[in-house]
This record gives C-alpha cells, sequence and structure tokens, in this order.
C-alpha cells in the first residue's frame, strides 16, 4: 500500500521545496493517465475530486475505485476532496475514504469563516485528516473553464492570514494572488510581494487554485515562496477533449476509437507538471520520511442476553444504520456464526479511517447513545479489538498494538 499521510506528504513538500501536483479525477481515464504518470515519474501525487463536479459521476462509485487505485500504488498517494461547501460534505468525504479535505469558506466574510473551517478541523482532525482553509477568493468556477474576471477575485489578506490561521487551525491554505479556475485569456499577473509578506507571517504549505496558464518561472517562484501543493484539471480536460476531437475526425469511428488514448493523452500533461513542480523522482524518499496511512479494523465478537431474534435483528440494524454516519467509519458490517456451537455467536467489523478514530468513535454521541441504550444491555459478554491488517503497511515498520474499550 502507498497512501500516506497527506500532512506528512505536503510538508516534505514544503520543507524540500517541491509541489505535488492534486489532479482532479472525472472518470478512470483520469484516474489511469494520473497513476500512469506518476509511477513513470516516480512522483508522489494527489488524488483530487471536486465536490462542484459530483453531477458527472456517481461518487460513491469513483471514490471507490480512486482509494483502491492509491493503496495499489507503487508511489505515494494522498485522496483529496475539494472545494466542500459543509461540515456534512467534509464528513462524507472522509467516510468515503478521503484523507485530506479542502472546506471552501472564501465567499464568507472572515469571522464566518474562521468559525466554520474551524467546525471542520475539529472533525477532521479527530480523524487524523489535515484540512486545507482558503482566505480570499480566485476567481471562475472550480473546475471548469472559465475566463479571468478581475472584479470577481479578492486577494488573500496579508493582515488576516495570521488571524484566519491561528483561529481556524488549518493545516494547508490556499491562497488568492492572481490566479483563476479555468483557462486564462492572456498572461496572468502574480502578486509574489503579497505572497512573501503572508509567509513571513504565516508557517504553512499553501495551495495553489487556478494555476493553468501560468509559465515555468511563475511556479518555480510559488514553490520558493512556500507553495506545496498546485491544483490541475483544466489542461488535462483540454488534451483530453483535443484528442476526442482527433478521434472524432475519422470517419465511422467506433466507441473504442472516439476514446482511444485518451488516458496516454492526459498523462502526458500530468508527467510534464510533475518534472516542472519538482516531485518527479521523490517517491521512495516520500516513502521512507511519511506514515502510511493506515485503516483500523475495530472487532467486536459477543453475544446476545436474549434468544428472540426479532429483538436481535433490530438491534443489529439500528446500529448498522447509526454506526455509519459516525465520522471516520468507513464501513460497518454485521457478523454471525456459521457454527451454533461458536464461542461468540456474532460479530461487529467496523472499519476506521486513521487511529485517530478509536477515540473519536468512542466518545462520539451517536456510539455512546447506541452503545448505552441498545447494545450493551443485550450484549454484555463482548470482547473488543483494534486491528491493522498486515498487507495495508510497509514491511519493516514496527506494528504498534492498539486496544479500546469501545463497545
Amino acid at each position: 500500500m502507498a497512501m500516506v499521510s497527506m500532512k506528512d506528504l505536503l510538508h516534505h513538500a514544503y520543507n524540500n521545496h517541491y509541489a505535488v501536483g492534486a489532479f482532479e479525477i472525472v472518470s478512470l481515464d483520469f484516474l489511469n493517465a494520473v497513476i500512469q504518470a506518476a509511477e513513470k515519474t516516480r512522483s508522489p501525487v494527489i488524488f483530487n475530486v471536486v465536490e462542484a463536479h459530483f453531477d458527472l459521476f456517481d461518487v460513491r462509485l469513483l471514490m471507490a475505485a480512486v482509494v483502491q487505485a492509491a493503496k495499489r500504488s507503487s508511489v505515494p498517494v494522498a485522496v483529496h476532496m475539494d472545494h466542500c461547501s459543509s461540515l456534512d460534505t467534509v464528513g462524507a468525504a472522509i467516510n468515503l475514504g478521503c484523507n485530506g479535505v479542502m472546506y471552501d469558506g472564501s465567499n464568507e466574510d472572515l469571522p464566518v469563516n474562521i468559525k466554520n473551517t474551524r467546525q471542520v478541523v475539529e472533525l477532521a482532525h479527530a480523524c487524523g485528516v489535515p484540512v486545507e482553509g482558503e482566505l480570499g477568493h480566485v476567481a471562475g468556477i472550480a473546475g471548469d473553464n472559465g475566463e479571468y474576471n478581475d472584479d470577481l477575485s479578492v486577494h488573500t489578506s496579508v493582515q488576516e492570514a495570521k488571524v484566519y490561521v491561528e483561529r481556524s487551525g488549518v493545516d494547508f491554505l490556499a491562497i488568492s494572488i492572481g490566479t483563476v479556475h479555468g483557462r486564462v485569456n492572456g498572461k496572468t499577473r502574480l502578486d509574489f510581494t503579497r505572497l512573501a509578506r503572508i509567509r513571513e507571517s504565516v508557517d504553512i504549505p499553501f495551495v495553489i487554485h487556478g494555476g493553468t496558464g501560468l509559465n515555468d518561472q511563475q511556479y518555480h517562484r510559488l514553490i520558493d515562496h512556500g507553495v506545496a501543493k498546485i491544483n490541475c484539471f483544466t489542461a488535462l480536460a483540454e488534451s483530453a477533449v483535443q484528442q476526442i476531437q482527433t478521434n472524432l475526425s475519422q470517419e465511422g469511428a467506433t466507441y473504442r476509437e472516439v476514446f482511444a488514448r485518451l488516458s496516454e493523452t492526459i498523462a502526458v500533461k500530468v508527467q510534464h507538471c510533475m518534472q516542472m513542480w519538482g516531485s518527479a523522482g521523490r517517491a521512495a524518499e516520500v516513502l521512507m520520511q511519511c506514515d502510511a496511512w493506515q485503516n483500523i479494523e475495530h472487532v467486536i465478537v459477543y453475544n446476545t442476553s436474549v434468544n428472540e431474534p426479532a429483538v436481535v435483528e433490530e438491534m443489529l440494524r439500528k446500529g448498522k444504520e447509526q454506526l455509519s454516519n459516525i465520522p471516520g467509519v468507513l464501513d460497518v458490517q454485521i457478523g454471525k456464526a456459521i457454527r451454533e456451537q461458536g464461542t461468540y455467536r456474532y460479530c461487529w467489523l467496523i472499519r476506521f479511517a486513521h487511529a485517530s478514530v478509536i477515540e473519536s468513535y468512542k466518545t462520539h454521541p451517536i456510539h455512546v447513545a447506541y452503545a448505552d441504550t441498545i447494545f450493551r444491555p443485550l450484549a454484555a459478554d463482548r470482547i473488543s479489538n483494534d486491528y491493522v491488517i498486515v498487507d495495508d503497511f510497509e514491511l519493516g515498520r514496527q506494528m504498534r498494538p492498539m486496544t479500546s474499550q469501545s463497545a
């Protein structure tokens, strides 16, 4: 498994003066392209899924593929949900397997942005997940093509940046210094003086949204000023459209021919970004220096004090329904013993996103209410423990035993 802590990943980039690309995934063609490019260049990478594009795909199906691709990859990968609009979206993103989230409060007044971002940080950090926040506003619609419009851009305030970071608790800061979402007409002018002043007061990795159209020199200066994550979609989408148009120009093109070479074409753009931003060739050192992202299996085996099937079934149904809504709970499964003479007749198999969830789950109001009023009165005879699946962490890393009294 090569899914790594996104916080470790971006701090490695920040401290070593390169940037990791966050490439938006909208289909399996994009996912395959980003994997191909990352493994060919031996680059760490971020798979980026954007809330604004949920209408293009079934998010649960796509996220399942994205997370599995991250775990199978031979290079370090983080999975990020971008431009989350609410606390509910953030919680859903984490429960779908994201180990990084962005809350976009850039259209809000500073006090409201701080308050809402702080709530996101508290929820995400309880699950071990870092948070990207945005101060200022990048013009254009996230993930879509658009023209530059100065009237819609709000540059990040130097004075507000320190206050926002300290009070919100964000791990990464998305800044607005002149970029725009979508394709830019003409040359983009970046306010590097503003960026330098922000960095003097804020010592966390910066993020650039709307980077399409910048030149190599601008990217290098951004990285020199603390940018460690650069989002990319428009350039990839445009190359995909051009390839499809070329394929359609062939008379009588079949479905297979219309979408031929799509991943390969997108991958060329991704490789170029990885080389330009300095992440190419960094995979080995990142894997050595960043913590692996490990899911935790919370296992409870138990017997019930009643033999009424309807009562037991209702307890199980409510548990699966309610516990699945706790932030950081990726999956809830119910087991029944095959053999009647087994020591324990039932089990819960609950997958946590991260070891941090062990504690936050134990004290979460949903868990407390279910355990105290429904489960424990019927299941006094029980054993619980937490496990890391051996295949999910690198050989050679020491296992840290963990116990839990939650049930």
